[in-house]
C-alpha cells in the first residue's frame, strides 16, 4: 500500500516552511497545482493526500525552480518532454540532474542509517 502525505508534511519535506513562525508554506504547493496538471493530489474529506509518485514530481518541480532558477514555463516544457527515468540520462538533461542529485541524497542517508548500525553494533559488544 502507497502512504499517503498530506500538504502540510510534504511542505515539512520540501523545506516549504514560513521563515518567521515555521509554519507549512501549503499556499506554494497549492499555487504549483493550478500550474502543473502533472500534480493531482487525492481529495478525501477536503484534505490533499500525495502519493510517493506526486511526491518525486513535486520534488523535481522545486529542484528545477529554486536550484535550476527556471520559469514555471520552463519547467513545464520540461515536464511535457515525457522523459521518463530510464531515458532521462542524457548527461545534459535536466531531470537526470534531478535524479542524479536525487540519488546522491539517498545514498548519503543509507550511508548514515549504516554507520548508526555499525556505531550501535560497537557499543553492545564492548558490554560484553
Amino acid at each position: 500500500m502507497n502512504k499517503l502525505i498530506t500538504i502540510s508534511q510534504l511542505s515539512k519535506i520540501l523545506n516549504l516552511v514560513n521563515s518567521i513562525d515555521k509554519k507549512p508554506s501549503n499556499h506554494v504547493l497549492r499555487y504549483w497545482e493550478k500550474q502543473f496538471k502533472q500534480i493531482k493530489p487525492k481529495i478525501i474529506n477536503k484534505r490533499r493526500y500525495y502519493s510517493p509518485e506526486q511526491v518525486e514530481i513535486i520534488k523535481m518541480i522545486k529542484f528545477l525552480l529554486k536550484n535550476k532558477g527556471m520559469t514555471i514555463t520552463g519547467v513545464k516544457n520540461v515536464l511535457n518532454l515525457k522523459i521518463n527515468k530510464l531515458d532521462g540520462y542524457d548527461s545534459d538533461s535536466l531531470k537526470a540532474e534531478y535524479y542524479k542529485k536525487s540519488f546522491k541524497e539517498k545514498s548519503k542517508t543509507l550511508l548514515n542509517k549504516i554507520k548508526k548500525l555499525k556505531n550501535y553494533g560497537k557499543k553492545n559488544s564492548s558490554k560484553s
